[in-house]
C-alpha cells in the first residue's frame, strides 16, 4: 500500500449510516441512507505553533467562500480570511484497522473508532446488551501535543452540512444542552463533555476560527459547524467525541418499519449522550475488533482488503422493526437494492460467523413474502413443464419493499441484464438455509420449513429435465417468467461466459454444492428419501462436469455449446460445503476427489496471463471479459489454496497487490470498497458490502 488517501466507511451496525473519510477534498462526511459519500467538507486541524491566526488541517475540505453572497448580492469581494492550510502529504500518516482508523500529522492526531461485534438476536437478547451493540454512533478522538509550545493552541473538528432543508445546529453544553457539539437537523450530531471546549456556526470554518465574540458563534445561518478545543501551553490533551445518527418515525414504504434503535432512543441527542456515557466501553470494544485481522498471519495487503471490506459491509446494513419483529437488511451499495439474494449468499460467509440469526431472518423474509412458483421451458420452445418454488432477486430498493413475489430488478423477455435469476436464487436459498441449519443445529427451524426444503429440491430437479432419464444434475430449462428470454446469473453485466445461467459451469458447480448440502442435511434430519434424491443429483452433476473437460484440460464456461470461454468462477461453489463444516465433501483426496481434481486442473490451465490473469497479475474471472468482482476473486482465491491445494507462490502476493492497487487507484478510492472492476477501474458496484468474502482468510488457524 502506498496511498493513504482513500475513503473508508466508519459505520455502526444496522443504522445504514456512515462517517466516510479519507479521500481528499469535500468527498466524505456524515451520510445517512446514501448511495455514495456525503461530499461534505470535514475540518480537522490545529492552530500552528507561534501563530494566533494560522491553522493547519487534514485535506478533507474545499474552500467554500464566505457564504454571505446569498444575502449580499452586490458584494464582489470575498472577505473570508485565508488562514487555513493543508498538512503536507508526506507528513501525514494513517493506521487503518478494523475497529480504528488513526491519522497523525505533527502535534495532532485523530482516531475514528468503530467497534465490530456480533449482533445478538433481538428476539432473545438482553435489551441493554442489544442497545449498546446497535447504538447508531461512532467515536472520534482528537489528541494534541502542546507540550513544546509556549502558548495555548486550538484544535477543531467540524463539517459543512449539505442538506439544504435541515439547519446546522450547535450545542453549548449548558443546562439545556446535554453536551457541547454541532449537528444538522434531527439526524446528525457530534458532541463532547470535555472541558475547554466551545462550539459554533458560521458561513465557513475560517469565520468560526477568527470569531472574537463568543456570542457570534451562535450564528444560525451558518452552514459550517466546528467544535473548538483549547489546549493550554505545555500540555497534552485528548478530547472524546461521539458522532450520532438518527432516523425517527417510519423508515420504509411497502412494509411499515422503523429503525430498531428507536426502541431505545428518541433523538440523536440521546444517541450521543448514551455513547459519551459509555465511551470507554466502546473504545475498548473497537480496539478488540482489531483482533479480527491482527495476529492472523495475513499479509499487509490481505489485512487491508479484509479491513476495508468489513467497514464497507456495515455501511450498508439496516436493522429494522416491523410489528414487533426484527427485519434485517443489507443494502446493495450504490444501488441501494435491499437484500439482493446473490449478495446475501456470499455475505453468508461473514454473517454465519458473526450473527447467524440474520441469515435465518433473511430466509424467513424470502419464504413469507419473496417466493413465487413458476413453470419451465426448454429454450426456443413454448411448451411448459413443471417448475416450482423460487425466490426474487431482491426485496426492494431505496427503503421501499416491493410487493410480494416481485423484485425491482427482474423483467421478462430478456436474456441479459435485468432478466430473471430464478435458478440461481433458488440455489442461493438452499445454500443459505442448509449452511444455517448445519452450522447452528437449529432443528426446530428446519421442522418449521421442512416442506419448503422439499419443495426447493423438487424445483431444482424440475429445472434439470422433466424426463428422469435425461437429467444431468444441471440447469437445462429456463423459467416461464422469462417469456422466451433466458435466465441470467449474479454476473449480470458479463457476456454469456458468466452471465448466462443455463448450462453455465459456474452455476453447475454451485448446484453440486446445493445438492451435497441438502443430502447431508436431509440425512441428519432423518429425511432419507430426500437425501438419496439429492445425492443422486449431485452424482449426475459431478459426472456431467467431469465429462465436459475439453482437450485443453479445462471445462468450458457454457456446457455443450462448443464454448471456448474459460472462467475462474467454476470453482466458486466449492466454498459452501466448507463453510457448512462439511470439509470431508471437499477433500481433494476424499469421495468427491475426482471432481475436485478436475476443477484443480481447470484452474491451473486457465490461471495465466492472456486467459484469466490481467497483465498486473490480478485475477480475471472470465477469459473473454475485463469485468471482475473482487468479492468473487477473494472467494476463489480461498478455494484455490485451501480446498484445491494450489500453492499460490509469489503469484499470490502479486495478485493481492494488484487487487489492492485497484481499490487505491485515484479513480476508484472515492467510493470506499468497490466490487466490480473493469480492467482496474471501478465501473459499477461501488460503495459495496460484498467484499466480506475476504474474511475467509481469517478463518484459518494460520493463514
Amino acid at each position: 500500500m502506498n496511498d493513504i488517501f482513500f475513503n473508508a466507511h466508519h459505520s455502526p451496525p444496522g443504522a445504514f449510516a456512515s462517517f466516510t473519510l479519507g479521500y481528499k477534498g469535500a468527498k466524505g462526511g456524515f451520510g445517512l441512507e446514501l448511495s455514495s459519500p456525503a461530499d461534505q467538507s470535514v475540518f480537522i486541524g490545529l492552530q500552528r505553533k507561534n501563530s494566533d491566526s494560522v491553522f493547519d488541517a487534514f485535506p478533507f475540505y474545499e474552500g467554500t467562500g464566505s457564504g454571505s453572497e446569498r444575502f449580499d448580492p452586490e458584494k464582489t469581494k470575498n472577505d473570508t480570511p485565508q488562514i487555513l492550510n493543508e498538512f503536507t502529504d508526506g507528513k501525514i500518516a494513517r493506521d487503518f484497522r478494523v475497529g480504528s482508523d488513526t491519522w497523525h500529522s505533527g502535534d495532532l492526531s485523530f482516531t475514528i473508532y468503530t467497534p465490530v461485534f456480533p449482533i445478538p438476536d433481538p428476539l432473545s437478547a438482553d435489551p441493554e446488551e442489544l442497545k449498546r451493540v446497535i447504538t447508531p454512533a461512532v467515536l472520534i478522538e482528537i489528541s494534541v501535543d502542546n507540550s513544546r509550545c509556549s502558548h495555548p493552541r486550538t484544535a477543531f473538528f467540524g463539517f459543512t452540512g449539505k442538506d439544504p432543508y435541515s439547519a446546522m445546529r450547535f450545542y453549548k453544553g449548558s443546562s439545556e444542552d446535554p453536551f457541547t457539539g454541532i449537528g444538522q437537523g434531527l439526524h446528525i450530531a457530534v458532541g463532547t463533555r470535555d472541558k475547554g471546549v466551545l462550539s459554533g456556526l458560521g458561513f465557513s470554518a475560517e469565520n468560526i476560527l477568527t470569531c472574537n465574540n463568543e456570542k457570534n458563534l451562535s450564528f444560525g445561518l451558518g452552514s459550517t459547524g466546528l467544535i473548538l478545543m483549547k489546549v493550554p501551553s505545555g500540555e497534552k490533551r485528548t478530547f472524546h467525541l461521539a458522532a450520532g445518527f438518527f432516523r425517527g418515525g417510519r423508515a420504509t414504504s411497502g412494509i411499515d418499519t422503523s429503525y430498531y434503535y428507536t426502541r431505545f432512543f428518541k433523538s440523536v441527542e440521546e444517541v450521543v449522550s448514551h455513547t459519551l456515557d459509555n465511551y470507554e466501553w466502546y473504545r475498548k470494544s473497537a480496539l478488540s475488533s482489531d483482533e479480527m485481522t491482527d495476529g492472523k498471519g495475513l499479509s499487509e495487503d490481505r489485512r487491508f482488503l479484509v479491513t476495508h471490506a468489513i467497514k464497507s459491509y456495515y455501511g450498508s446494513t439496516e436493522l429494522l422493526i416491523s410489528e414487533g419483529k426484527p427485519v434485517w437488511v443489507v443494502n446493495e451499495g450504490e444501488y441501494r437494492m435491499m437484500n439482493t439474494f446473490d449478495l446475501a449468499v456470499d455475505q453468508l460467509i461473514y454473517e454465519i460467523e458473526m450473527n447467524p440469526w440474520t441469515v435465518k431472518n433473511l430466509l424467513d423474509q424470502y419464504v413469507s413474502r419473496y417466493s413465487y412458483t413458476d413453470k419451465t421451458r426448454f429454450p426456443g420452445e413454448s411448451r411448459e413443464y413443471p417448475g416450482g418454488i423460487s425466490f426474487t432477486h431482491d426485496m426492494g430498493v431505496s427503503n421501499h419493499f416491493t410487493r410480494p413475489g416481485t423484485s425491482v430488478y427482474e423483467l421478462s423477455g430478456l436474456d441479459s441484464c435485468f432478466s430473471y435469476m430464478t435458478h440461481e436464487q433458488l440455489v442461493n436459498w438452499i445454500i443459505c438455509a442448509t449452511v444455517y441449519c448445519l452450522r447452528t443445529g437449529d432443528r426446530s427451524w428446519f421442522e418449521e420449513n421442512r416442506s419448503v426444503f422439499g419443495n426447493c429440491l423438487r424445483s431444482m430437479i424440475n429445472r434439470d429435465n422433466p424426463d428422469p432419464l435425461k437429467r444431468r444434475g444441471i440447469m437445462q430449462l429456463d423459467s416461464s417468467l422469462t417469456e422466451g428470454g433466458a435466465q441470467i446469473t449474479t454476473y449480470d453485466s458479463l457476456d454469456p461466459s458468466l452471465g448466462q445461467a443455463r448450462g453455465n459451469v459456474y452455476l453447475a458447480v454451485k448446484c453440486w454444492a446445493a445438492y451435497v448440502l441438502m443430502s447431508n442435511l436431509f440425512r441428519e434430519m432423518g429425511c432419507d428419501d430426500l437425501s438419496e434424491k439429492s445425492e443422486k443429483q449431485a452424482s449426475l452433476n459431478s459426472a456431467t462436469l467431469i465429462g465436459s473437460v475439453n482437450d485443453e484440460g479445462y471445462i468450458p464456461a457454457i456446457l455443450e455449446e462448443d464454448s471456448r470461454q474459460a472462467i475462474i468462477s467454476a470453482i466458486e461453489g466449492l466454498v459452501f460445503p466448507w463453510v457448512a463444516g462439511l470439509t470431508q465433501e471437499v477433500d481433494i483426496d476424499g469421495r468427491n476427489g475426482n471432481l475436485l481434481k478436475v476443477l484443480k486442473k481447470h484452474l491451473e490451465v486457465i490461471l495465466k496471463k492472456g486467459t484469466c490473469l490481467f497483465d498486473d497479475g490480478g485475477w480475471k474471472l472470465s477469459s473473454t471479459s475485463d469485468n471482475s468482482w473482487l468479492s468473487k476473486i477473494f472467494l476463489c482465491q480461498f478455494v484455490a489454496s485451501e480446498i484445491l491445494k494450489i500453492d499460490p507462490g509469489e503469484n499470490g502476493a502479486v495478485a493481492d497487490a494488484a487487487h489492492v492497487s485497484w481499490l487505491l487507484d485515484n479513480r476508484n478510492s472515492y467510493y470506499a470498497f468497490s466490487d466490480q472492476i473493469v480492467k482496474g477501474e471501478a465501473r459499477a458496484s461501488k460503495y459495496y458490502p460484498r467484499g466480506v468474502t475476504s474474511v475467509l482468510w481469517t478463518l484459518l488457524p494460520n493463514v
